[in-house]
């Protein structure tokens, strides 16, 4: 007989105010938009209606993250919820790209090389200086990250070699109590995703994860997917995954 399923729910942070824009996020703190606020809690109502309560969140410590987990955790009544706050869990750093918007890069350095850079698997955009105020080191929620270890720009590779080990080590055990709800960035549940379904980097360019809409794994004792579905009909996915696809 197997042993009991796990139940791990991902999900992306509602719409930024730099998604709206256009704009290359990555470390940038910028807010949710109302309609990111709205998403946050029809993914709560999701996970509501279809009996998922979790027992502990871990998320990342970027606002607009974090505030779509208040918004979530709003519509299920468990503000009571521990949650676990982790750097490692951020968006990729997008180096000397961050606060650009996407037509603004195709215009400075081209169609193909912007495209190589949002959707490549090991090729990490122009990384910012040790003096620039994009540098992580800045940010005083980063001071016991030793400074070499802060991103300067990141590729989904660099990304997932922060992200999986801190899956291993602090999201697995809590599953074992129960469901855990994960609310990150595109690309570290990007990496999440491609680690749990043994997906490669030319398929993993072409998954997009949709703002708001919760993703739910069902695993096994060993962690092996027995199936995943997201909680959601297809036209609210198919337009979410449409405006995923248009995003950098």
């Amino acid at each position: 007989m197997s042993g009991p399923e796990r139940t791990l729910v991902l999900l992306r942070h509602g719409e930024s105010v730099w998604n709206r824009e256009n704009r290359f996020t990555g470390w940038a703190d910028v807010a949710l938009t109302g309609t990111g606020r709205e998403q946050a809690r029809r993914g709560g109502d999701a996970l509501r209606a279809a009996g998922i309560v979790p027992v502990v969140a871990h998320t990342s410590l970027l606002r607009r993250a974090i505030h779509t987990l208040e918004e979530v955790l709003g519509r299920l009544e468990r503000r009571d919820l521990p949650v676990r706050y982790a750097w490692e869990l951020n968006e990729r750093h997008y180096g000397k790209l961050q606060g650009k918007d996407k037509a603004e890069t195709e215009r400075e350095f081209g169609p193909d090389q912007t495209l190589a850079w949002r959707r490549s698997y090991a090729n990490p955009p122009p990384p910012v200086d040790l003096d620039d105020p994009r540098h992580p080191r800045f940010d005083a929620r980063y001071a016991d990250v030793p400074v070499e270890v802060l991103p300067r720009g990141e590729s989904l590779r660099d990304t997932g070699q922060r992200v999986i080990p801190y899956w291993d080590g602090r999201i697995v055990p809590d599953l074992a109590s129960g469901p855990v709800l994960v609310v990150a960035h595109g690309n570290s549940l990007r990496s999440l995703v491609m680690h749990l379904e043994g997906v490669g980097p030319a398929e993993i360019q072409q998954r997009n994860i949709p703002t708001g809409i919760p993703l739910v794994y069902r695993l096994d004792e060993a962690l092996g997917v027995l199936g995943q579905r997201y909680l959601a009909g297809e036209e609210e996915l198919a337009d979410g995954i449409a405006k995923a696809i248009q995003r950098p």
